[in-house]
């Protein structure tokens, strides 16, 4: 898998990060095979009073600059054997856009993964976004969230966990399809391809280890990715979101194959926001 980057793994400076560390999920990706990873911590400058409820305060905004320089340490350790990505999640909410763009002017990063996590003042994590809504309700506006949210921040390079609302529902779909929301994929699609940014394949939604607890596994519709395939998307990555080193690269020989045999050609990261292609063998 020397060919393959994880561009999606979280560590000691994720609020939710303390089942690893930078070096701990580095040395993972090195004894899988990979040929870099990128370190994508939390940053959510918006968090819903449920969180608060059940976790109590947390800073989401991790230090960038410390991350950084451990990131810089643990390459030094690990040479020309692996490349670590200094990277970020950036969470969507519309109240913070202008926080958020403040944050990105403001550093230097390898790549920006644009993610949603709450949406109507919840976190599906826990429940209280379904209140009220049927599944293609809570389905469709988290999809048509990430679209306009991702117009509105502009500056990003990967569209994050599209499926993370699904991780969490009480309803009996197991996943979303593209069929039952096929206008605003598109929508999301052609953004992305006409500005050149990715979509990921967040291999966490269908991990053994990820949802050991919490969360169940969904189902990846192939129609989604033939579809993206269709109006000219290319650049599509993979990314374990991992929180221990367990986790990190989960899944992806399966996910290689099954983009591979939808006719993608490449895996895609970024490295100082330019991206990078490596082929599929």
């Amino acid at each position: 898998m020397r060919n393959l980057f994880d561009t999606h793994n979280h560590s000691q400076f994720s609020f939710d990060g303390m089942n690893t560390t930078v070096e701990l999920s580095a040395a993972a990706a090195l004894e899988k095979g990979l040929g870099g990873i990128a370190f994508t911590d939390h940053c959510d400058i918006f968090i819903p009073q449920e969180c608060i409820d059940h976790e109590g305060e947390h800073p989401q905004n991790f230090d960038i600059m410390a991350q950084q320089a451990e990131i810089d340490r643990v390459q030094g350790l690990m040479g020309d054997r692996l490349r670590i990505l200094k990277g970020i999640e950036i969470g969507m909410y519309p109240s913070s856009r202008e926080l958020a763009k403040a944050v990105l002017s403001q550093h230097c990063f390898d790549q920006v993964i644009a993610s949603i996590h709450y949406i109507d003042d919840a976190d599906p994590y826990y429940g209280g976004y379904f209140v009220g809504k049927d599944w293609k309700q809570a389905y469709g506006k988290y999809l048509e969230a990430i679209y306009e949210e991702a117009r509105a921040l502009e500056d990003f390079d990967i569209i994050g966990h599209y499926d993370y609302v699904a991780r969490y529902a009480p309803y009996p779909q197991d996943g979303i399809r593209y069929k039952d929301f096929s206008d605003i994929f598109d929508s999301i699609f052609r953004y992305l391809i006409e500005n050149g940014k990715g979509f990921e394949l967040n291999t966490k939604s269908s991990g053994e280890s990820a949802h050991s607890g919490h969360g169940r596994k969904t189902a990846v519709d192939k129609d989604i990715l033939l579809r993206y395939r269709e109006l000219g998307g290319e650049i599509i990555s993979l990314g374990s979101d991992s929180h221990r080193p367990t986790g990190v690269a989960e899944g992806f020989a399966d996910y290689a194959a099954l983009i591979r045999s939808l006719g993608f050609r490449w895996t895609s990261h970024y490295e100082k926001r330019q991206l990078i292609q490596s082929p599929l063998v």
